[in-house]
């Protein structure tokens, strides 16, 4: 699933939702893509949180070479193609639950950007 949007400051920001059904859990790759887009009011270097329907953060990410996921981004055979970009690996629980992934942009930056949210085998 994805979206694209322009990201504003405040609680202007980018928003896309997902739900996982069945029981198990779901593996999951969320991107934060804006420096790679053929625009010219791409959003220059996005941030991104991933929070659970009870708004509680699951994990967060700025610029997806950082914060200890790399290898397991990679791994998923389609990290960002900009360092500047965001990403999250991340298992997430069935039965239902909603998730949240929240593009800002970094230090306030504005412009278009994607979010997408793809489930790993």
């Amino acid at each position: 699933i994805s979206t694209r949007g322009f990201v504003q400051t405040g609680d202007n920001v980018l928003i896309g939702g997902t739900i996982v059904l069945g029981s198990g859990t779901q593996g999951v790759i969320v991107r934060a893509i804006g420096p790679s887009l053929t625009l010219s009011e791409k959003l220059a270097d996005p941030t991104l949180e991933l929070r659970d329907a009870n708004g509680t953060l699951v994990r967060s990410n700025d610029n997806w070479r950082e914060g200890g996921q790399e290898a397991e981004i990679i791994a998923t055979g389609i990290p960002p193609t900009n360092d500047l970009e965001s990403a999250i690996v991340s298992q997430l629980s069935g039965n239902g639950a909603a998730y949240t992934a929240i593009v800002r942009g970094s230090t306030g930056t504005t412009g278009v950007a994607v979010v997408e949210v793809y489930a790993l085998d």
